[in-house]
């Protein structure tokens, strides 16, 4: 078993790595799971982001859109252009950040007031719209 902190100083050290993208494997059942599921990219754009300075905004971003896009052959993904999929996550880059934690794994984020899936508001003012399910599963 690997002790927490040191674990901890190397989770940043792969992940921040210039061609590793950031893409999440965790997995939500009716509210419980891992807290990665809900809060893998608040957490990096708070954490390693904003408070430690270990990657720019620009690569975070970059790490979660567009080159886990590419690296599946999704080119309506990951991008903002004409023809692309209207999948949208408007963030406050002073605000963002995890708190989903072991015990509540769907805890919503801080900071990311507005999600857009394929044109259309799902999460408005930082509360998800009710009855609204515009996504579809992705098959390769």
């Amino acid at each position: 078993m690997w002790p927490f902190i040191p674990y901890r100083k190397r989770w940043c050290g792969w992940r921040c790595e210039p061609a590793r993208d950031d893409c999440d494997d965790g997995i939500l059942d009716e509210g419980k799971g891992h807290p990665r599921a809900a809060g893998t990219f608040a957490r990096v754009l708070g954490r390693y982001v904003r408070e430690q300075h270990a990657l720019t905004l620009m690569d975070a971003v970059r790490k979660m859109t567009v080159m886990p896009a590419d690296r599946l052959g999704m080119r309506n993904k990951g991008r903002i252009a004409a023809g692309a999929d209207a999948d949208l996550t408007l963030f406050d880059a002073a605000r963002v950040a995890d708190r989903a934690t072991f015990e509540k794994a769907a805890q919503y984020s801080d900071g990311i007031p507005y999600v857009i899936v394929g044109g259309t508001v799902v999460v408005e003012r930082g509360e998800l719209v009710k009855d609204v399910f515009p996504g579809r599963a992705v098959r390769r």
